[in-house]
């Protein structure tokens, strides 16, 4: 095992957002290592420019062992999904506290200079999102806490041990929310994709097959925003390099319904679908958009890629496939 020291450390390295942001640093010319829990031919991209290691971050020795060496750290690494997993898995998103804690323990022994944490807008108060008519989400919304149950309880907590490690150690941690994370090279089936690489399958499906029906969760008035991977690769490390020491919102303020998504992938791939709703599925919160104000105000950006330009790159991806998986 290489380990050799490095600029960066991945922590979920072998995840989709990790996969991108590896190769996105490995292009800058800095040295990284990527680590993930997953074997190898599960990983979303392994590249070789990187030190590959597979190690469970959720243990302690094996996250002292990971951070050793790194001059900084991305913390990507937690066990999650769309919307259908985190229902349905709240205690085994509430144990990626383990790899949150180890991480931050490991990123202090080690002197780690800065410290990014991945966490998500499910930790916004639940009664902030009741309306698809949503007023956008700014910061100070996450308190009084009431976040997403399970996972958003996870990433609440793990942004408060940000800060409490930056208050009594003095470690240099950076936080950003993140909403809505999509692109090529993700999850696009199986259960833990969510909402956009959903759509893109459901649409490249009806494509394939000719069986123009497809099935929507909920009534599809469910609003929410959808930020480019690209975007976020760009504002995270916009971020860590930051004097900003609150967590901020990293995400797209352009806000859409499901039905919305839907047509705008059915305009991408050429086709009309029938909708079927599934009222009893897996819905989250209402409606869900993310505030950029303050982002804007420190760093006079936020993300640009449009929900049509980034849909158009994602369903090439996933339509290619869903074709290889058909034969």
């Amino acid at each position: 095992m290489n380990s050799s020291p490095v600029d960066v450390l991945v922590a979920g390295g072998g995840g989709f957002i990790g996969g991108h942001l590896v190769a996105d640093l490995l292009a800058q010319g800095k040295t990284v290592r990527a680590v993930d829990v997953k074997p190898y031919d599960e990983w979303y991209q392994v590249h070789d420019g990187a030190q590959n290691q597979r190690a469970d971050l959720a243990l302690l020795d094996s996250a002292e062992a990971a951070t050793a060496g790194a001059r900084e750290v991305y913390m990507l690494a937690a066990d999650m999904g769309g919307m259908g997993f985190i229902e349905n898995n709240k205690a085994l998103c509430m144990l990626s506290v383990l790899t949150s804690t180890h991480m931050l323990q490991a990123a202090q022994k080690h002197d780690v200079e800065r410290y990014f944490y991945s966490s998500s807008a499910c930790v916004y108060a639940a009664d902030k999102q009741t309306d698809t008519a949503v007023t956008a989400l700014k910061e100070s919304d996450a308190y009084p806490a009431m976040p997403e149950d399970g996972y958003g309880w996870e990433k609440l907590f793990s942004e408060r041990m940000c800060r409490h490690f930056a208050e009594d150690f003095g470690m240099v941690t950076r936080v950003a929310r993140y909403h809505n994370v999509y692109g090529p090279e993700g999850t696009w089936t199986g259960g833990r994709e969510k909402a956009p690489a959903a759509v893109c399958r459901k649409i490249a499906e009806a494509v394939i097959t000719g069986n123009h029906e497809v099935e929507i969760w909920g009534d599809g008035e469910q609003t929410r925003s959808f930020m480019y991977v690209d975007d976020c690769l760009k504002g995270s490390q916009m971020i860590l390099a930051s004097d900003l020491e609150e967590p901020i919102n990293l995400g797209s303020a352009e806000l859409v319904s499901i039905n919305q998504l839907y047509t705008i992938v059915e305009e991408i791939a050429g086709i009309r679908c029938e909708r079927k709703y599934k009222l009893d599925a897996p819905q989250g919160v209402r409606g869900r958009n993310s505030d950029n104000t303050r982002i804007k105000e420190v760093f006079d950006w936020e993300p640009s890629v449009t929900l049509a330009d980034g849909l158009a790159k994602t369903y090439a991806w996933v339509y290619d496939q869903v074709k290889r998986a058909q034969g």
